[in-house]
């Protein structure tokens, strides 16, 4: 069993922005896979389901991205899944735009997100960076990550969110190096 996280921040008013590509790539996996409807559990949304054969669970936290880790904890705990069977996708300053690399544990980025699953979980879990690029200056990034894609963006961010949804099922068979190859020569097109 898996626990796929996306990370993301609750409410309408976050609903397009960068800082929530994570919750977008969930919709995009809930949708292919025709996954349960949601479940308000563990301070987040819970989807449940298959990918090919092997039982998923689905989690956007609803407890803005700084707190993420409680909300990943409770599902741990409930399912019983260990760090290494959790698959968090994230938004990544430091990638250029529609860049993927996978990453397993090491330093966050200062990622509040990621922080708070860290210190809440551990730091072994899997990492699907979705690369959004930077605007430049550090004084710029709160702005940055809490804005929309722009209209210039949009099949990037489609195309990262279908892509991801197209190969999850290797990520769920330890085939991460050949995910990150195929969702990256997808997003080139």
């Amino acid at each position: 069993m898996r626990l796929i996280v996306g990370l993301g921040n609750p409410g309408e008013v976050y609903q397009y922005n960068r800082h929530n590509i994570g919750f977008m790539v969930i919709d995009s996996l809930v949708d292919k896979y025709d996954l349960s409807p949601a479940k308000s559990q563990f301070n987040g949304l819970v989807y449940t389901g298959r990918i090919n054969d092997n039982k998923v669970i689905l989690l956007k936290p609803s407890t803005f991205m700084n707190n993420s880790g409680r909300s990943v904890r409770a599902a741990m705990n409930f399912y019983k899944i260990s760090i290494d069977n959790i698959i968090v996708f994230h938004d990544e300053l430091d990638l250029i735009p529609g860049k993927v690399r996978v990453k397993i544990g090491g330093g966050i980025s200062g990622h509040n997100g990621l922080r708070s699953i860290r210190d809440n979980c551990g730091a072994e879990f899997k990492r699907i960076r979705l690369g959004i690029g930077h605007p430049g200056h550090k004084d710029r990034v709160h702005k940055y990550v809490l804005s929309n894609f722009n209209k210039s963006e949009e099949d990037l961010k489609n195309s990262i969110c279908f892509g991801a949804a197209k190969y999850t099922d290797l990520l769920i068979g330890n085939e991460f190096e050949l995910f990150q190859t195929r969702i990256n020569e997808y997003i080139k097109g």
